[in-house]
């Protein structure tokens, strides 16, 4: 049985900017903070809602090198250093390595996408270029790129390759990687909503979005279902889930940096070519963060 790289809710934590789209390292030092502080089980830097598609190389690695020195050992840091690119998805899981974080986060190759013998290729060049467990990151809609069965049985046999991130949003498919691939692959839920129905099927928690808005509420999704009370588990998913749906109204990070400026975190815009939410869609927004009460949120 491989080791889990960390157990609970994952943040996929954003990226703040200056008014002038530079990144904002003292607040990314506080929401990390915060996000330490309200039972957050990992922090996931530099991925998908982190903007690091937009990140120059040295951002990318500047990055990774203070949320080491943020987290200061409190949490797993998982760097997100994924590219379509091996020998550059190489190259930047080296400088992660260096950077001092405890696992990576790899997509499927993007645009140019690949067969799944070749996704076999990529995932293991990157596999053995550091001792770092890896996590598969499986996001089609984005990628237009699935990791297959017969894939992830053979990735599943890396050493160094012990998780996935599946935000498939395919339950079956996902049932099936559990049945196939057992302890040699931990499944993490790449979306909110489907939490509990991955925890359900043997998963190890979630890397999530809505984590940057409710840290505690997140992690206790999954810690009440480890704890055996599945009916808490259930009804604070349930409760949750409208949130957790108007965070994709828009691009992901549109929404959830949205809702941190109307909590009193100036993050900032997401850098383009993503644009700032609609006012139709910041009005659902905010009413969906009233209703939860955090409008009123203490910074701390």
């Amino acid at each position: 049985m491989k080791k889990t790289v960390f157990t609970g809710a994952g943040c996929a934590i954003v990226t703040p900017m200056n008014p002038d789209g530079t990144i904002n390292y003292t607040l990314l030092s506080e929401l990390i903070d915060y996000q330490i502080q309200n039972s957050t089980d990992a922090i996931v830097i530099a991925g998908t809602t982190g903007e690091s598609s937009t990140f120059t190389d040295a951002e990318h690695i500047n990055v990774l090198h203070y949320a080491v020195k943020a987290v200061n050992g409190r949490v797993p840091v998982v760097a997100g250093a994924g590219s379509n690119d091996t020998s550059y998805a190489v190259a930047l899981s080296k400088e992660a390595k260096i950077a001092g974080v405890d696992a990576l986060l790899h997509v499927t190759p993007y645009y140019n996408k690949t067969s799944q013998k070749g996704l076999v290729k990529h995932f293991t060049a990157i596999a053995d270029a550091t001792d770092l467990p890896m996590i598969l990151y499986n996001v089609p809609s984005r990628t237009g790129m699935n990791i297959g069965i017969n894939a992830y049985k053979e990735l599943a046999k890396h050493p160094n390759i012990v998780a996935t991130k599946e935000a498939s949003g395919n339950i079956s498919a996902i049932a099936q990687v559990a049945a196939e691939c057992g302890d040699e692959l931990t499944i993490y839920s790449g979306n909110d909503d489907q939490i509990l129905p991955i925890l359900a099927l043997g998963g190890k928690g979630v890397i999530s979005v809505l984590s940057n808005i409710m840290p505690k509420e997140t992690h206790d999704i999954c810690q009440l279902f480890f704890d055996g009370d599945i009916k808490a588990s259930t009804k604070l998913q349930l409760e949750l889930l409208e949130l957790m749906n108007n965070l994709f109204i828009d691009v992901n990070p549109i929404p959830v940096k949205a809702a941190l400026k109307l909590m009193g975190y100036p993050v900032g815009d997401c850098r383009p070519p993503l644009d700032t939410l609609s006012d139709e869609h910041t009005a659902v927004l905010k009413a969906s963060l009233e209703k939860y009460g955090l409008l009123k949120a203490p910074r701390n």
